[in-house]
């Protein structure tokens, strides 16, 4: 239970102060901190929604209720279910969830055209703002590189690092940042900038396997054999003790590049 409560954790605060007055915090209290938050969801997916059901029939506009309908189905990928229940938060709570249903486009759904156009409304609306610890362009990056749109990839890639590196200076620029970055170079065959890129990200994150291995791709690619063997050989000793990307979601979704050894 231990485990079930710390995945719960970012949901929870997500959604802190949601309730829209005293009548609808109370609805939270009772059908989601002491009801469905008592339950597994990943066993007991009826007796969770349940409870949150009961929530809604007393106060279907309370968009909370409606997101955590939504994000169980969505950790057991079954989207298209999730979805409806997203889009009901959205409607009652556009500024707190739109950002949310269009991260959950790119990296669980990917539906990458979709997650563009969903963010793209989003920075209209509210101005490049951050979901799951990252920018918009972050993630309309990560979707333009599964549409094989390097170009317009790297362009808002380059934007949020050089914007990280303006404000707060290297040691602030995220390694994920970089790692995609160079893969947006990497793919448009510019194998010695996507060194580079990658070369940033270590300094932050020395044993992140993903990264080696894409270096290692771009030392074959240029040539160099032995070069390319030596971090080959680092990345798979370093994915083997557990040094892969780290972002949040990852434990229920593979991210775009993301390196998979059997």
């Amino acid at each position: 239970m231990r485990f079930f409560f710390f995945l719960l954790i970012p949901f929870i605060f997500y959604g802190q102060n949601e309730g829209k007055n005293d009548f609808q915090n109370k609805i939270i209290e009772e059908h989601l901190t002491n009801c469905a938050h008592k339950y597994n969801y990943t066993f007991q997916m009826k007796e969770w929604q349940d409870c949150i059901d009961a929530g809604l029939k007393k106060d279907s506009t309370i968009a909370y209720l409606w997101q955590q309908k939504a994000m169980p189905y969505f950790k057991e990928r079954k989207y298209e279910v999730g979805m409806q229940y997203i889009n009901k938060a959205v409607l009652y709570n556009p500024e707190r969830w739109q950002p949310y249903r269009a991260f959950i486009k790119c990296i669980f759904a990917k539906t990458y055209k979709d997650a563009i156009a969903d963010f793209e409304d989003c920075k209209k609306k509210y101005g490049n703002g951050y979901v799951m610890d990252h920018t918009f362009d972050f993630y309309m990056a990560l979707s333009y590189l599964q549409l094989t749109e390097f170009i317009k990839a790297e362009k808002l890639l380059q934007n949020y690092v050089d914007e990280m590196l303006k404000k707060n200076g290297e040691d602030w620029v995220h390694h994920t940042a970089l790692f995609y970055l160079g893969i947006s170079k990497y793919e448009q065959g510019r194998y010695e900038d996507a060194i580079v890129e990658f070369d940033r990200a270590l300094k932050k994150y020395p044993n992140y396997s993903d990264v080696k291995t894409y270096k290692g791709l771009c030392f074959y690619k240029l040539g160099k054999k032995e070069d390319a063997e030596v971090i080959m050989k680092e990345a798979k000793a370093d994915y083997e003790l557990g040094y892969k990307i780290n972002e949040d979601n990852v434990v229920y979704e593979t991210y775009p590049y993301q390196v998979r050894r059997k």
